[in-house]
């Protein structure tokens, strides 16, 4: 073989190589990542479920909720999913658990 097909040959499978590395980087990098904040939001979550299930309330205000937790409202509408808890449907901003509100049951 000649000598430039050797070093094509040769820059060919680095290029493959390294993107291989790259890409196996990322995956790990990203799974950590899920990993960390999923531990990190896990007391968030535990409080939230103390708050929806303390019998002295039917439904928690969402600023209340966020504000307890530490977070802004994206974060703890998805942290309230993550914890079966559903919003009123009545278009106030209020929260229960849905094993504690099923579909029908909102305030007045």
């Amino acid at each position: 073989m000649s000598e430039n097909i050797v070093i094509a040959l040769v820059a060919a499978g680095s290029v493959v190589t390294g993107s291989i590395v790259t890409t196996v980087g990322q995956v790990v990098h990203s799974y950590m990542q899920e990993r960390l904040d999923r531990k990190r939001d896990e007391p968030r979550r535990k409080l939230l479920r103390a708050m929806l299930g303390d019998q002295r309330y039917e439904w928690r205000n969402l600023d209340t909720l966020r504000h307890v937790i530490g977070a802004d409202a994206e974060t703890a509408k998805r942290l309230l999913m993550e914890v079966d808890a559903r919003a009123s449907e009545n278009g106030k901003d209020l929260w229960g658990l849905l094993s504690r509100h099923p579909l029908g049951t909102d305030p007045q």
